[in-house]
């Protein structure tokens, strides 16, 4: 790419390309000779080897405090999510290596069991991975996985950057670093790989770039690459499927308002780069159908499936928007009023530092259609992720904005507002990008030139803040021996242990001890997503049963609730219902008002065994 000329207006037609409809040039480029060319291609390969380093090193860092305790850390701030996702590894890995159905089991919610297409299960990695599993464990695959989704969504973005929009690779691994180390994913690998592995997504804009650029080409042309090009959509949509839809769709709708925007000035080439890339993207449409048709019915039509989820507002607060994450340097030293939805979902502290950046930068480069695009963008889904009603300082101001007319859209209504700040991550490192290759620019015509280091020194006040800390980890307590050392096998016999209080979305540990256990036993309960009632709307966790609810509020109040014959009665009914086999009660907080309140209900005491207590109520409900 030609360096364009740099005027006292700034730099003008070089430093950043058109991203969708590139020219080809005029002129061809002097063809180099052979020598030549490989020392350029080793050259270009050693600064992208260069990035991928640092780019894994960090992610390392990132997660080195569960990377030094892989055998019990915790990571502390995902809640009960680290469990969940362990839990969904180390199934698929079952299933596999079993031979049996990974699209759904029966090994926790038993006897309704979990749609796993229904619960992002991301099979994407989890299938692939399952000897890593086996051979480690799920919390090896688990912290891998968040590992390698920081590093392969920062260089997948690099690689975009470098080869559509930025001639510097230098300029291009600012962007790349941003958008695999934005706020909204570091605190999302405390909890959410769907939300961390996202490497695919700019594989798929590349490809749709490529393919509108080819708008301009011969019709022959276009025909002879539509298969390929198809073949390769369909399969990169197809993957990004099994590895998270929603971040798929948060995608899909960010990228349609970029190009709309992009080519609203040049709506003739618009329409010409549509109608050219319409048939290869219906035809990678059908491929991508063809590959998830059997998971997406599971998903939606199969046992235990669900039409929408319900859950209570997750918009993001106003404030949030300018302050420094939790897990940064600058959340260290100033991290404000805590606003976040929880530690896990802090998907708008970008901090004021960076949106002062942003804003001038755009507004200096305003006459680059690709800056205009990525300003609509930002601005568009952060209002977006306000929800439907401001909240400034968790105050809700009763100000109405866009998303009360969107939130009851299908699919939409699946969503978490907050998310949708998201899309603005990859918008802002473009303008990061191109406004690092700008001051590149300016550097290379003059040295003394003031604006490179203002440039620079504005980019480093914006991003210092934001460089992630190290993600906190705590040691989780032993599993149990009653299930590592094989004792729970000789009080099941095809039927579910039942915890006491049976494992709900607040406290899902024994998931993990099933895991422990090599998956001897169904649990009854856990932390899923499944249907609820007749409408089949969507809720974390199983549908309340009495017996589960009276169990939970005694160890909540430590206090033994009134015990009549009806209450009595419920128990035996759940306990038919859950199929049980055997009633297990942990080490856990109050667990002496909880036995005694197991005994009033079973009308017999506990034995002691294992180090757990247990009431082996085959043959007696």
């Amino acid at each position: 790419m030609t360096q364009g000329r740099v005027s006292d207006r700034g730099v003008e037609d070089g430093s950043a390309v058109a991203v969708l409809d590139r020219p080809a040039p005029e002129v061809a480029p002097p063809k180099l000779s052979r020598p030549r060319r490989a020392a350029r291609r080793l050259r270009l390969a050693r600064a992208d080897l260069i990035v991928a380093t640092g780019y894994l090193s960090l992610a390392v860092l990132v997660l080195s405090g569960q990377w030094l305790h892989t055998d019990r850390g915790y990571l502390i701030k995902s809640g009960q999510d680290q469990t969940m996702w362990e839990w969904f590894f180390a199934v698929t890995a079952h299933n596999v290596a079993h031979l049996e159905n990974p699209l759904g089991t029966l090994l926790q919610n038993y006897p309704d069991g979990v749609n796993m297409m229904a619960n992002t299960a991301m099979f994407g990695v989890g299938v692939p991975l399952t000897p890593v599993t086996l051979l480690f464990g799920p919390t090896v695959t688990f912290v891998l996985v968040l590992t390698l989704g920081l590093f392969g969504t920062a260089f997948a973005w690099y690689w975009l950057f470098s080869r559509e929009v930025v001639a510097s690779k230098a300029a291009a691994a600012v962007g790349g670093l941003f958008c695999g180390f934005a706020p909204a994913m570091i605190s999302h690998a405390n909890a959410h790989p769907n939300f961390v592995v996202l490497a695919l997504l700019p594989l798929i804009a590349l490809q749709l770039i490529r393919m509108a650029r080819r708008a301009g080409a011969a019709k022959e042309i276009r025909k002879a690459r539509r298969n390929r090009d198809a073949v390769i959509l369909g399969l990169l949509v197809a993957l990004q499927i099994a590895l998270g839809e929603e971040p798929l769709l948060i995608f899909a709708l960010s990228f349609g308002l970029f190009a709309a925007v992009y080519y609203l000035h040049a709506p003739k080439t618009g329409l010409r780069a549509l109608r050219a890339v319409t048939p290869t993207v219906l035809l990678a449409a059908l491929i991508t159908v063809a590959l998830t048709e059997i998971p997406l019915w599971w998903q939606f039509f199969g046992p235990q499936s669900y039409r929408s989820i319900d859950h209570v507002a997750m918009q993001n607060d106003l404030k949030a928007l300018f302050q420094f994450p939790s897990e940064s340097l600058g959340g260290l030293v100033s991290h404000g009023q805590n606003v976040a939805i929880n530690p896990t979902e802090e998907n708008s502290y970008f901090g004021w530092p960076l949106w002062i950046l942003v804003a001038v930068a755009a507004v200096l480069m305003w006459r680059e259609r690709v800056v205009r695009a990525a300003a609509t963008v930002i601005v568009v889904f952060t209002v977006l992720s306000l929800g439907s009603t401001l909240r400034i300082g968790k105050v809700d101001t009763g100000i109405g904005l866009p998303w009360q007319r969107l939130s009851n859209v299908a699919l939409l209504d699946t969503v978490l507002e907050s998310r949708f700040t998201m899309a603005a991550i990859p918008a802002i490192a473009l303008i990061l990008a191109l406004a690092a290759q700008r001051a590149l620019d300016y550097w290379k015509v003059s040295a003394t030139d003031w604006r490179p280091l203002a440039l620079f020194a504005a980019l480093a006040l914006a991003l210092l803040p934001l460089t992630p800390t190290i993600l906190p980890v705590v040691q989780r307590p032993a599993t149990p021996s009653f299930f590592t050392d094989g004792t729970v096998r000789h009080y099941v016999s095809q039927g579910s242990v039942v915890i006491a209080p049976p494992p709900t979305p607040p406290d899902a540990r024994a998931l993990r001890w099933q895991v422990d256990s090599g998956f001897e036993f169904p649990l009854a309960g856990g932390y899923f997503v499944g249907p609820t009632g007749a409408s089949k709307k969507g809720r974390y966790g199983p549908d309340d049963r009495p017996t589960a609810s009276l169990l939970m509020r005694a160890q909540r109040t430590n206090t033994v609730p009134v015990i009549d014959d009806a209450t009595r009665a419920q128990a035996l009914e759940d306990l038919r219902y859950w199929r049980a086999d055997v009633v297990v009660l942990p080490p856990t907080d109050n667990g002496d008002t909880l036995r005694v309140t197991v005994d009033q209900l079973l009308g017999f005491p506990a034995e002691y065994v294992d180090g757990v207590w247990l009431w082996d109520v085959r043959g007696k409900i």
